[in-house]
């Protein structure tokens, strides 16, 4: 009779993996994951049953990863105006927290890995107009989500692109002023006061 899987090894495995894939790249072999893991590839393939299936689980526990981190960040607060809260999550987005998910995620969507999350573009991008809706609804303008979000991520192409870090943060703060304007235009239109 042959060993049960044990869902508990199989979870640590892949929290394993999905660390070294996050500080190396989804590598080509399995022994690099297997000397990462102190395990066997056999022993892998045993839990995840093949090469391509630990690696989706990788990407997969790497997104949710980076939604929860990054989620939180999004979400407004109650003593915080949400340009505020954009800019907090910006520098962690481009900073030493998000850079491993932006190598991971940016690599996935330009090569032929990406047969390992068909639609992960979309996802990618969807996923995020949630948390951008909710807090933008905090200064009555939810339907910026969507030009949030391609500003935010035409900014973390261009930095990929070029590194030019001063110049993508001087164009995310040019960007949120604007939205302050719309904050500060939505606080005057529920108090009944004229801005200026």
């Amino acid at each position: 009779m042959g060993r049960r899987p044990q869902p508990e090894i199989r979870d640590r495995l892949l929290d394993a993996c999905t660390d070294h894939a996050l500080a190396h790249g989804l590598p080509d072999r399995l022994e690099q994951l297997s000397t990462a893991t102190g395990t066997s590839a056999r022993m892998l393939v045993y839990h995840f049953g093949t090469r391509d299936a630990l690696l989706r689980a990788v990407l997969q526990r790497a997104r949710q990863r980076q939604l929860d981190a990054f989620g939180d960040l999004l979400r407004p607060r109650p003593d915080e105006a949400y340009t505020v809260t954009l800019q907090r999550a910006w520098a962690s987005f481009t900073g030493t927290d998000g850079q491993p998910y932006l190598r991971m995620f940016g690599a996935l969507r330009e090569s032929a890995e990406q047969q390992l999350w068909p639609g992960f573009r979309r996802t990618a991008t969807t996923d995020w107009l949630g948390p951008l809706e909710d807090g933008l609804g905090s200064i009555g303008r939810p339907e910026l989500a969507t030009l949030v979000l391609a500003v935010i991520r035409g900014l973390l192409m261009d930095l990929d692109s070029t590194g030019d870090r001063a110049r993508a943060d001087r164009a995310f703060d040019i960007f949120l002023g604007t939205l302050g304007d719309h904050q500060h235009d939505n606080v005057d239109a529920t108090s009944g006061r004229r801005a200026g």
